[in-house]
């Protein structure tokens, strides 16, 4: 089975002592694919890189809430003129979003939102969004911003929620959180949900399964998501595992054949 993993750090320290064994340790259990979200500007240049030197490797650029603090006045231009030079690795804008969690104010938070959304307009590039606690006032704008599709990332609400952010064209990143038993909303949500409207993410090395609670999370861990997702839908692991392809592959404009943009 070939899994994609569209949502992990991959280039933060965890995996800093040798990648290329990391990623071949994913790649032996069928993680063919992962995408590297954008989180700060100092990492925007870098991501580039990372990704030519691994056959494999795709990214994203945007910046997170929680970066937001420290970024620097021009920030926005930074971001655009990035997204303007990137290269065909370049599938996304994110990760961005809002959290409830942070003392930063929501409508600096929702300044940043907005800004992101444009920038993914403009550019015709799908968004991967974080939104902790705050699916309702991330819904809000993106009725106001149409972009062209996206994912929620680690998504954790419910299935009223979820079923609100698939009509708007949005994926749900199914993750970690579904190994859990007391994450009962989630993953009745994601029981729920139409198999269409789901992709698979790791966070790694954020987000452990459960039973791993304490150890950095790694993609290869995503057979193990993918376990769980098939007995919380009662589906046949082997064909939710192809569904779930196509799925990512819509998603991020991928052909289904050669798994590469199109």
């Amino acid at each position: 089975m070939l899994m994609t993993d569209s949502h992990c750090h991959f280039d933060f320290a965890a995996f800093e002592s040798d990648r290329a064994q990391h990623w071949q340790r994913a790649q032996a259990v069928g993680v063919h694919r992962l995408v590297i979200p954008g989180i700060e500007e100092a990492q925007w240049p870098a991501l580039p890189r990372l990704c030519a030197d691994h056959q494999g490797l795709y990214y994203a650029l945007g910046l997170h809430p929680w970066w937001l603090a420290k970024a620097s006045t021009d920030w926005q231009a930074t971001l655009g003129e990035a997204l303007s030079t990137a290269d065909e690795r370049c599938v996304a804008v994110g990760e961005f979003g809002l959290d409830r969690s942070l003392t930063l104010a929501p409508e600096v938070q929702e300044a940043a939102l907005i800004a992101q959304l444009k920038l993914a307009m403009e550019y015709q590039l799908p968004v991967i969004l974080h939104s902790q606690g705050t699916h309702d006032r991330m819904l809000k704008w993106l009725r106001r911003y149409p972009v062209k599709g996206g994912v929620v990332h680690g998504f954790s609400g419910s299935r009223q929620q979820a079923e609100t952010f698939w009509k708007l064209g949005l994926h749900i990143g199914v993750g970690g959180t579904i190994t859990y038993p007391r994450a009962n909303k989630t993953r009745q949500a994601i029981a729920a949900l139409p198999v269409d409207a789901l992709v698979l993410e790791t966070d790694a090395p954020d987000m452990p399964l459960c039973g791993f609670q304490g150890q950095p999370n790694h993609p290869a861990q995503l057979p193990r998501v993918l376990t769980a997702l098939a007995e919380l839908r009662q589906q046949d692991e082997d064909v939710l595992a192809t569904q779930l392809e196509k799925n990512v592959n819509q998603l991020f404009g991928w052909s289904f054949v050669k798994g590469e943009r199109q």
